[in-house]
């Protein structure tokens, strides 16, 4: 099993299995009201069978490359992940996703996870636009996208019916060439804080 490191922290990002649903769905049931106020993944996610019938989607998913699914642990516990929901190579359309329990919100872990699965898309299945879709109350999800260098190209006026109305949705997108870019200054930028740190 591999695990890519998020940072300093000690979190990781890890590929979310169907033989871990039981651990999702302790980690939905720990986290169901913060993760459901703008998103339905707790309401699909119910029980050992739902968890496991979920996770057994992304991984028809990921064997079509139509998807992907990872956790995001810190120590041995899982505490969110992020999913490219759908993903067209030939069209080289996707769009990404995320959740969070609240014990490990604020630390920036999904914008840190959700570079890795931008950039893989990108780099290495050659996704030319990549979408985010955020309710206009989910101020959260909004400053994610905007952390990842994306632009808001308008909102779904009660597009997404949850729990008994309809809320309004951003959307949001990034293009190839535009995240090379901001990654390119993005490791400009870091190199001249190594050399200042260096004192060069």
């Amino acid at each position: 099993m591999f695990a890519i490191s998020l940072g300093d922290d000690g979190a990781e990002l890890r590929p979310l299995e169907p033989w871990r649903a039981e651990e999702f769905l302790a980690h939905m049931d720990r986290g169901r009201e913060y993760i459901g106020r703008h998103i339905g993944l707790p309401d699909i996610v119910t029980d050992l069978d739902s968890a496991r019938a979920f996770l057994r989607s992304y991984a028809e998913k990921a064997a079509n490359d139509a998807g992907r699914i990872l956790g995001i642990w810190t120590g041995d516990t899982l505490v969110g992940g992020v999913m490219l929901r759908t993903m067209d190579v030939t069209y080289g359309t996707a769009e990404a996703g995320c959740w969070l329990e609240p014990s490990a919100a604020g630390r920036g872990l999904v914008t840190r996870a959700c570079r890795i699965v931008i950039d893989w898309a990108v780099e290495e299945r050659g996704i030319h636009r990549v979408e985010w879709y955020a309710s206009t109350e989910n101020r959260s999800s909004v400053a994610v996208a905007r952390r990842l260098g994306m632009t808001r190209e308008g909102v779904l006026r009660e597009n997404y019916p949850h729990r008994g109305s309809r809320a309004n949705t951003e959307l949001w997108s990034v293009l190839a060439p535009e995240w090379r870019a901001a990654k390119k200054e993005k490791e400009k930028a870091e190199e001249g804080r190594e050399k200042e740190r260096a004192g060069e």
